[in-house]
């Protein structure tokens, strides 16, 4: 007798336990720990309850689907900017080198035009120095000659190479401490021509190459 009340509570006990670890599994199943909707079927179906099917419980692929489009959106439209800025960049760089090469065009522009300066300026000083040289020598070949013939030969000269010669040789004459010629050069020259030789030589004309 004591034996099979013994029997008994062991078979109400496995019940219990079965009953608990059958509610524990809807209940995980309920909150989503573990998936027994197709063991629970069947009771589901005889409570009235429908049963997710396996094509329901695939409803978040769409959304992760979802998810990846946005992220290649994402990433597109990243891109997208940094192309943009990428293009910018160069276009300021290109830019950028365009106005520097028109500096450096300026600059050479100016560098050629100075050199051009330079060799006018020092082309025009050896002239300079050569007709000096020329005028400081005739001025010592007329001193060293006769009065008429130093003037027979003035007068065959413009009157500025005239008056160039004139003032070299009273250059010369007051650096050797001697008597210039030009008075005695322009008492022996024709009235008309020595008057306007003095007249431009009182004048200060700029001397003529």
């Amino acid at each position: 007798m004591a034996r099979s009340k013994g029997i008994g509570k062991t078979i109400v006990l496995l019940f219990l336990i079965i009953i608990m670890l059958l509610g524990g599994l809807m209940w995980f199943d309920y909150l989503g720990i573990i998936q027994a909707k197709k063991f629970f079927a069947p009771l589901y179906k005889l409570l009235g309850y429908s049963v997710q099917t396996s094509s329901s419980a695939t409803a978040s692929d769409p959304i992760e689907a979802n998810l990846d489009d946005d992220r290649l959106k994402k990433r597109l439209e990243a891109l997208e900017i940094l192309k943009q800025e990428l293009d910018k960049r160069e276009a300021d760089i290109a830019k950028s080198e365009k106005s520097n090469e028109s500096i450096a065009k300026e600059l050479e522009e100016r560098q050629k035009s100075q050199d051009e300066r330079e060799k006018t300026f020092n082309n025009e000083l050896k002239m300079y120095d050569d007709r000096n040289r020329n005028i400081e020598t005739i001025s010592a070949y007329l001193t060293s000659m006769p009065p008429k013939t130093a003037v027979e030969q003035l007068l065959g000269m413009h009157d500025q190479d005239i008056i160039d010669i004139f003032r070299k040789t009273d250059e010369l004459a007051v650096e050797s401490k001697t008597v210039s010629l030009t008075s005695v050069w322009l008492m022996n020259m024709p009235a008309e021509r020595a008057a306007v030789i003095q007249r431009k030589m009182a004048n200060k004309p700029e001397t003529l190459n």
